[in-house]
C-alpha cells in the first residue's frame, strides 16, 4: 500500500508542476496581440475578421454554429463509409442512429461507443471523423475558457474575445504540438501508427491471426490530451496496442489532467490574480483526492463474500492484494484506480479496466464524479463549471450576511444567478430525467446483463457519462439501439450547450459591469476558507440531488454485499 500511495502523490506531484509551465503557455495564448503566419492565412481562408470583437451571444452561436457544422460532417461520413474507397476490410456504414450518436458524442468531447473501433470503423473514418472531431471538440472547450476567463477579468466592456482567434490558437499553438510530441513517445513505447488495416500473422501454434492495425498513435494524444476518450479498439485504454507500458499508463494519467488542471493557473494570471487561481486548483485537489482514496481503499478491499470460499484477497500474488476483476494484471489495483478515478474527474472517459466490474462503492467513485462534473473536468468546461459553483456559494454566503454578494470585484446580481442556476440544473435534469424515462421503457431490460440495484446503476451510468461528455461505460448494458443510441446522443448535447452557453452569458453580463471596491462585508474568494466552503457547496449541492438516484444503485448494492447477499 505504501508503494501506491507514493505512486500517487509521484503522479500529482508533476502535475502541480505542469500546472504553472501550461497554464503559463495558455494564458500568453490568449492574451498575445501577435498573430502567427499559419494563423492568419488560417483567417484569410476562411474568411475571418480577427480584430472582430464579438459579444458573448455572438461568441456562442459561432461555437454553436461551427460545432453543428463539423457534427452534420461527421455523421455524413459515417452515413457512408462503406461507399469510401481504401477499406481493406470493407466495413459497413453506421446506422442513422448510431451515427447520430457517434456524432453528438464526438463533437461534444464526450467519446461515448456504442460500438467497437476496430470492427465498425474504417482507417479513414477513425482519422476524418473521429480524430478530427476530437481535435476540434476539445479546442472548442478550451478556447470556450479563455473567452469566459477574459469577461470575468474584464470591466465596462461589450465584448468577451473573438472565438475564432482563440479556437485556431488553441488547435495550433497548444493541442496539435502538444499531440505530435506525445504520439513520437507512444511510438517509441510501441503503440502502433501505420495506415495499414491489418496484418496476418503465425502464432506459435501455427494458427493464422488477423491483427487490426491503424494510426493508433496519433488517436491516443488527442484522445487524452484533449479529455476525449473515445478507443481505437473496442477495449479502450485495456488494449496493448493503445496502452502497451505502465510509463504509457502513466502518461495517459498526466495526459488527462494536463489543461484542466492547467487552465487554473491561466485564470490566475488572466485576471491578475494568482492566488484566486490557486484556491480553484486546490478545490480541484481536495476533492480528488477524496474521491481517489475511496476507490483505492474499496478496491484494495476487495470483495468480503469471497473470503468464506477461501479467497485471500488482502495476498493476492504481485498486486498487493484487492478486486482483480476486470482488472489487467500489468496495472493492478492502484494503477487501474488511479486511472479510473482521473477519467471521470477530468470527464475523458478512456478506461484501462472494467468499471462495472468494480465493487459498489469502487463504482460509485466514477459515478459521483461525473454527476459533480467540476473534480478538474473536462477541457475548458471544467473550469467554468466550478467557477459556475464559485458563484453560487459567495451568493449563498452573501445572503447568510445580507449583502449583495461580489465575486472577482463585481456585484452578482438576479440576472448572474438565473443563468448560474440553468447551467447547475441542466445536468441533474438531463441525467436523472432520462434515467427515468429509461427505466419505464420495457425494451430497456432486453439491454441489461443484470437486474436489481446494480441493473439501474448500469443505466444511470450511461445517461451520467453521456450528460457529463465523459464517455467511459459500466458496461453490461447493450446501448446500440434506437432508443438509447437517440436519448444518450441528446443528454450529450444537452450536457455540452445547455452548461456552457449560460456561463458565457455570465462572462459576458460581469464584463460589462464596473468594478467596485472591496469593503469589510466583502468575502475573500482566495483564501482556503474559500476553498472549503466551495467544495463544500459543491458536495452539498451534488449530494441533494443525486444521492436518492445512487442510494437505488450502489448504495444499496453496497448494503446487499457486507450483508452477503446477491441479487437475484
Amino acid at each position: 500500500m505504501t508503494i501506491d500511495i507514493l505512486q500517487f502523490a509521484i503522479i500529482l506531484v508533476i502535475m502541480t508542476g505542469l500546472v504553472v509551465v501550461v497554464g503559463k503557455w495558455m494564458a500568453h495564448l490568449f492574451t498575445s496581440p501577435a498573430h502567427s503566419f499559419l494563423e492568419r492565412g488560417t483567417y484569410r481562408v476562411l474568411g475571418i475578421d480577427p480584430s472582430e470583437k464579438m459579444s458573448w451571444k455572438r461568441y456562442g452561436m459561432v461555437l454553436v454554429l461551427s460545432n453543428a457544422a463539423m457534427m452534420l460532417l461527421g455523421y455524413v461520413l459515417l452515413r457512408v463509409q462503406q461507399y469510401l474507397p481504401g477499406d481493406a476490410l470493407e466495413r459497413a456504414s453506421q446506422t442513422p442512429d448510431l451515427a447520430f450518436n457517434t456524432a453528438a458524442s464526438f463533437i461534444t468531447n464526450t467519446n461515448w461507443q456504442a460500438y467497437s473501433g476496430e470492427s465498425s470503423l474504417s482507417n479513414f473514418s477513425q482519422m476524418a471523423v473521429i480524430t478530427f472531431l476530437m481535435c476540434m471538440s476539445a479546442a472548442t472547450g478550451v478556447a470556450a475558457a479563455g473567452g469566459f476567463i477574459r469577461g470575468m477579468s474584464r470591466q465596462n466592456a461589450s465584448d468577451i474575445g473573438n472565438y475564432w482567434v482563440d479556437f485556431t490558437r488553441v488547435l495550433y499553438r497548444l493541442l496539435l504540438p502538444l499531440s505530435f510530441f506525445m504520439a513520437l513517445v507512444y511510438v517509441w513505447q510501441g503503440v502502433p501508427q501505420t495506415l495499414h488495416a491489418d496484418a496476418v500473422v503465425s502464432t506459435l501454434q501455427g494458427i493464422q491471426q488477423q491483427i487490426i492495425l491503424g494510426p493508433v498513435a496519433s488517436f491516443e494524444t488527442i484522445k487524452h490530451i484533449g479529455t476525449n476518450g473515445g478507443g481505437f479498439f473496442g477495449m479502450n485504454a485495456a488494449h496493448p496496442f493503445e496502452n502497451p507500458t505502465p510509463l504509457t499508463n502513466t502518461l495517459h494519467i498526466l495526459s488527462m489532467l494536463l489543461i484542466p488542471s492547467a487552465l487554473t493557473y491561466t485564470f490566475g494570471s488572466m485576471i491578475m490574480r494568482r492566488r484566486q487561481g490557486w484556491a480553484f486548483f486546490g478545490a480541484f485537489v481536495v476533492m480528488f483526492v477524496g474521491f481517489l482514496a475511496l476507490i483505492y481503499s474499496a478496491e484494495h478491499s476487495g470483495n468480503p463474500m469471497l473470503t468464506p470460499l477461501g479467497v485471500d484477497q488482502t495476498q493476492t500474488a504481485l498486486q498487493g492484494g484487492g478486486n482483480m476483476e476486470g482488472k489487467e494484471l500489468r496495472f493492478g489495483v492502484a494503477q487501474s484506480s488511479m486511472f479510473a478515478a482521473v477519467t471521470t474527474a477530468a470527464t475523458t472517459g478512456s478506461v484501462d479496466s472494467m468499471h462495472d466490474s468494480y465493487t459498489p462503492l469502487g463504482g460509485l467513485v466514477p459515478l459521483s464524479q461525473m454527476m459533480l462534473n467540476d473534480v478538474f473536468g473536462g477541457d475548458g468546461v471544467g473550469l467554468i463549471n466550478l467557477i459556475a459553483y464559485a458563484i453560487l456559494t459567495v451568493f449563498l454566503v452573501g445572503m447568510m450576511i445580507g449583502r449583495t454578494p461580489e465575486f472577482l470585484g463585481k456585484k452578482i446580481e438576479a440576472r448572474e444567478i438565473k443563468y448560474v442556476m440553468l447551467a447547475i440544473l441542466a445536468h441533474p435534469f438531463s441525467i436523472l430525467g432520462f434515467t427515468a424515462l429509461a427505466t419505464l421503457m420495457p425494451s430497456t431490460l432486453q439491454s441489461l446483463n443484470n437486474l436489481g440495484p446494480h441493473g439501474f446503476s448500469e443505466v444511470l451510468y450511461a445517461y451520467t457519462s453521456g450528460t457529463a461528455n465523459n464517455g467511459s461505460a459500466f458496461a453490461g448494458l447493450n446501448a446500440n439501439t434506437p432508443f438509447f443510441n437517440t436519448t444518450i446522443g441528446l443528454a450529450m448535447l444537452i450536457g455540452r450547450y445547455f452548461t456552457l452557453l449560460p456561463m458565457l452569458a455570465v462572462a459576458g453580463s460581469l464584463a460589462a459591469k464596473k468594478a467596485v471596491a472591496e469593503s469589510a462585508g466583502t468575502l475573500p474568494t482566495s483564501t482556503p476558507l474559500f476553498t472549503g466552503l466551495l467544495v463544500f457547496v459543491v458536495l452539498i449541492v451534488g449530494g441533494l440531488t443525486f444521492i436518492p438516484a445512487l442510494a437505488l444503485g450502489p448504495i444499496v448494492e453496497q448494503f446487499l454485499m457486507l450483508a452477503g447477499k446477491t441479487f437475484q
